[in-house]
């Protein structure tokens, strides 16, 4: 009677095993990693209905305000854009229809808002919170309000935003963006990226003076 052949036998010599665990544990804590990440993007996305068409009329009706914003504060037009993009979700969030506000900047006690469930990274985790956000006129003064936030910065740190002011292309200007606290997801800078390069957003930041 033929033996069975065995598919998986552990190495004899203790060192090897120890090796062995060790791989095996760094493969399953990497697929675990990708894992969550994958989970991690997909659950802080929204789904737009909006043809591609309508997407790039959206752009080219917001890509030359935004280049004008460049102009005047220094904040690129292909990192204002993704944002918007990216925030908004193509200006169909319910904060965008709802109060023009394309980049979830919050409300304080005394400026018009919205309240609205909001998702946020705390603890290493997604939560549902409920909000409020500022109302705008129209996606142009909430655009504006979002390059005079990154230009001037808060009211407790005038320079808050100075490293994203200061980034000379736009995957240093998303990485400042992280760092200087204007996102909570660890992943914001990435997904910054993908959203310019997907559509090519860096080729607004070409503004003539």
């Amino acid at each position: 009677m033929a033996q069975r052949k065995k598919f998986f036998v552990l190495p004899k010599n203790k060192k090897t095993r120890r090796t062995y665990f060790f791989l095996a544990f760094l493969f399953v804590a990497l697929l675990v990693s990708a894992i969550y990440w994958r989970s991690t993007w997909s659950h802080s996305q929204q789904s737009t209905n909006l043809p591609k068409s309508a997407e790039e009329k959206l752009l080219n009706e917001w890509a030359p305000y935004a280049q004008k914003l460049q102009k005047d504060y220094q904040v690129l037009a292909s990192v204002s854009l993704a944002q918007a993009i990216l925030e908004s979700n193509w200006g169909q969030s319910e904060l965008a229809q709802q109060a023009h506000n394309l980049y979830g900047i919050k409300a304080s006690d005394q400026e018009p808002g919205t309240v609205i469930a909001t998702k946020e990274y705390e603890d290493g985790q997604w939560v549902t919170i409920d909000d409020r956000f500022r109302t705008y006129q129209n996606w142009q003064a909430s655009m504006k309000d979002h390059a005079l936030l990154l230009s001037k910065g808060t009211n407790w740190n005038p320079k808050q935003y100075a490293h994203v002011l200061a980034a000379k292309d736009y995957k240093a200007a998303a990485k400042a963006l992280v760092q200087d606290g204007y996102a909570t997801d660890p992943d914001y800078a990435a997904k910054i990226m993908t959203v310019i390069e997907r559509w090519h957003l860096q080729r607004f930041d070409r503004v003539s003076q």
